[in-house]
């Protein structure tokens, strides 16, 4: 199944305590960026149209430059801010996150949204370990403010996502990240190991493909059962897949979405799920896959390396079997 993804990504600046969202890789230095534009972004951002003068050029350039950073790495962009009305809860613990978008020119809270995939805002938590992870579908209430009940696994820091459109005229998807912490006796993990085969509730998900830095691929992950492929997927947000995709370091945010959809007619229902992603640098990234089947949707996660080998795992010895964890 051929499918090109758009990611959404935003110019941001991070947080002291954002190390706690799911996320797998480098951080980036907006500092650091070149003057000139790379060949991709001249193709993408400014091939079509002719520079203008060096002046005039130089700030086209830098601006196309920052356009092209990951989303979520801070909480006002684009004139909205992500005002997080409950920045700490207890870990393991029913809790409810209460939050509004406020757009900033007007000090209120947005109250019209445009529908992506089936949902007017999607809400994603993440541990900075990136091994607690959650997509939630928060409600609105009439004065703007959303709230979801949550239950996060484990104390320490974790991101908030908020990725959405304004319902307004000429409105682009923005991605803005709020630090929420979780109360308790925090202990962060390793990143878990680089696998092409994770298994989660007796599905067993297998990653083709490699994630390169400044270019487009296409990872494919496939859907098994009790051995035999999964051909009956169940459409989620309108599509048989999300992939989520988070940087380790700084939980920059990648957010990709198939293109096609069920009932399009190329589009099949399984076993197997394509994307297409560019990171955004090189490093370790952390990609979580929610799939739909039998009613309930399950999440597969894989770390994955940009741009350079990754780490071999160690073969199992004599006794041992490899351990697929998600």
């Amino acid at each position: 199944m051929q499918t090109g993804l758009k990611i959404t990504a935003f110019a941001a600046g991070l947080a002291a305590t954002f190390g706690s969202a799911y996320a797998v890789g480098g951080a980036l230095d907006p500092a650091a960026a070149p003057k000139e534009p790379s060949h991709q972004e001249s193709q993408e951002g400014h091939g079509a149209k002719e520079r203008p003068a060096k002046e005039e050029s130089a700030k086209e350039e830098s601006a196309g430059e920052a356009s092209e950073l990951p989303g979520g790495l801070q909480v006002s962009q684009g004139g909205f801010t992500l005002d997080l009305d409950t920045p700490r809860i207890e870990a393991g613990e029913p809790a409810e996150l209460r939050f509004s978008v406020v757009d900033e020119d007007t000090s209120r809270k947005v109250t019209a949204f445009r529908r992506e995939h089936g949902k007017e805002l999607h809400l994603i938590v993440a541990s900075s370990d990136l091994t607690a992870y959650r997509h939630l579908h928060p409600e609105r209430a009439a004065d703007g403010t959303w709230s979801v009940p949550v239950e996060l696994p484990k104390a320490g820091g974790y991101r908030v996502f908020a990725d959405f459109t304004p319902d307004e005229k000429n409105a682009e998807g923005v991605t803005l990240g709020a630090d929420l912490a979780a109360s308790g006796d925090a202990r962060p993990e390793p990143l878990p190991d680089a696998e092409r085969t994770v298994t989660v509730d007796g599905y067993e998900v297998t990653l083709d493909g490699a994630l390169r830095p400044g270019a487009g691929s296409e990872l494919k992950l496939e859907v098994e059962k009790d051995g035999r492929p999964v051909t009956d997927l169940q459409p989620y947000l309108g599509a048989y897949g999300h992939l989520v995709a988070l940087r380790a370091g700084d939980l920059a945010y990648l957010h990709v979405h198939p293109n096609g959809e069920p009932g399009d007619g190329p589009t099949e229902s399984g076993p197997e799920v394509s994307f297409t992603a560019s990171a955004p640098s090189k490093g370790a990234y952390r990609l979580f896959l929610d799939f739909r089947h039998e009613g309930k949707v399950r999440t597969a996660a894989f770390t994955v390396h940009a741009g350079g080998a990754a780490p071999e795992k160690p073969a199992p010895q004599d006794g041992e079997s490899a351990d697929h964890g998600h």
